[in-house]
Parts: structure tokens; sequence; C-alpha cells
């Protein structure tokens, strides 16, 4: 596909872009955005390299992309309410990292995020990639008698592993982090497995091991072994795109047709993200 503003490189097989070309701190005129979208929709995840955006310029970047998304269980930074950091400190847990489970961001929402942006400020010397999986390859790979099968149930999305009254963040964990947990996490969403996006008009594989914890009039036990399967699938090698990041770098990704997980790999260095999401729509049925 041909861009008149920007030029767009793809990362792999799976998709993903580097997008070059283009100085969001100095802003972005329509024609512009438009290709970055288009970018964004075509490639599923799209980075650009080299922006020098503090909280303010990133929030404004995202406001153009829709409205922001609710952010349940973190809280805002002081510079701007919307913007997420997402740190882990140097001398913090070996075994824990924020995202560091396949997810698809605030799928247990009624209307989870559309777009993440995540723009990096400190990074370790090596390690912290970001994983992101094809969802529409893991659906278009199944077999037309799984697609049937699926295409009738819905998965039960909640927040209550990662932030119910047991999380492992009421222990401190992450300590520069301003994670809340609770009793709101219990709370259930009845989301399709086979998904619509309602840009693209494509179907993609929605069920994540962080937020699915069984299908639809269906306990835990009864939903674990096909969901076990979906989940081992959805993230088979031949979908990943793996982004290695670079000081100011912007990531932005399509919850809608991806997972990811943040790689856990840096342990002893230090690791700085700003980030924001955009509102999506209700998942729509393929």
């Amino acid at each position: 596909m041909r861009y008149r503003r920007i030029q767009v490189r793809q990362m792999c097989g799976a998709g993903g872009g580097e997008i070059t070309g283009v100085n969001l701190a100095a802003g972005v005129d329509d024609e512009t955005l438009a290709e970055i979208r288009r970018a964004l929709l075509e490639n599923l995840v799209v980075t650009i390299p080299d922006q020098p955006l503090d909280d303010s310029a990133l929030a404004a970047f995202s406001a153009r992309l829709g409205p922001f998304g609710i952010e349940p269980f973190v809280e805002g930074s002081e510079t701007h309410p919307n913007v997420i950091a997402v740190v882990k400190e140097a001398d913090e847990t070996t075994r824990f990292n924020f995202g560091g489970n396949w997810h698809s961001d605030w799928s247990f929402q009624d209307t989870p995020p559309s777009f993440t942006l995540l723009h990096a400020r400190e990074l370790p010397p090596v390690g912290g990639d970001t994983l992101f999986a094809n969802q529409y390859l893991a659906w278009e790979s199944l077999s037309a008698g799984m697609q049937r099968m699926l295409s009738g149930l819905r998965g039960m999305h909640s927040a209550r592993r990662p932030y119910g009254p047991q999380s492992v963040f009421r222990q401190g964990i992450l300590r520069s982090m301003k994670i809340r947990t609770g009793e709101e996490a219990l709370a259930e969403r009845a989301h399709p497995i086979a998904r619509r996006h309602g840009e693209t008009g494509r179907t993609a594989l929605f069920a994540n091991r962080g937020y699915t914890i069984r299908l639809e009039d269906m306990t835990e036990a009864e939903s674990a072994g096909l969901l076990d399967y979906l989940h081992e699938h959805s993230i088979r090698p031949e979908f990943i795109i793996r982004v290695v990041w670079r000081p100011g770098m912007l990531t932005i990704w399509d919850n809608r047709a991806v997972q990811h997980m943040a790689v856990n790999d840096y342990h002893g260095h230090r690791r700085e993200m700003h980030r924001t999401t955009i509102k999506g729509e209700e998942p729509l049925a393929a």
C-alpha cells in the first residue's frame, strides 16, 4: 500500500510496521494522521522511532486517534490524568512485571480499548522487548469445524486474577506504579470469541490468558480444555511480531486484532514507559 506523507517498512511476516518521516511533537495534519491510522490498521502494530514526546505531547497526539479509554486499576500520572507510567525499578522483583502475561488491554470492559500507545522513556541496556500476536492469523489458521463451533461462543472476561482482592499487587510489588485492587475486579463481561473488527471487518480470535476466565454458561473447569488450547494456539511463533525498543520510540497497537506481552528479562535494570489507551467499541460477533 502506497503512502504520500509517511514511509512504512513491514517488520516481519506476521505484520508490524515501522513508520518514518514524521515528527509527532511538531504536530501532524489530517492527511498524515489518516495515513498513520491506515498503517496501523494494516500492520496491527506500528513503531515510530525518535519521537521526543513529553506527557502533554503524548496525550495530545493520542487524542487525535479518539477519546481516551478508562483506566480502571492504574492511576494516571501527575502530568496528565490519561497517561500511565509503566515502571519497573532495578531492585524490584525478578519474577513479576506489569503486562508480563499474554492479554488484550482491559478486555473485561464493556468497550475495551481500540488502540494503546506506549512511549519509551528509560530502557534497560538489553531486553524488555514487547511481543505481539496477530489474532487475524490465529483465527484464519483454525479449521473450518473449529471456526463454526467458536462462532457461537462467548468468553467471560474479568480482571479478578490480576486485580482482585488476592492480587500480588496488594503486596507492594511494583511500588513505583499507582495500582488499585479490590472487589470491583470480580465483575465479568461476555464478549464473542470470534470478533469482527469494527473498522476492517476482518475476524480475529478474541480470548486471552490474562482476562478470559471461562466460556459463557460454563464453569472454569468445563472451559479449561478449550481455552487452554486457544491460548496456546493464539501465540504460535508464526503469529508473533517482536518490538525491540529504542529510547524515544512510540509504539501503537490495535487491541482488537492483537494480544501482547512485555518480556521480563531485564532484572537489575530500570524500565519506564508512558502509556495511553483509546476507547473502542463494544466487541462485535463475526
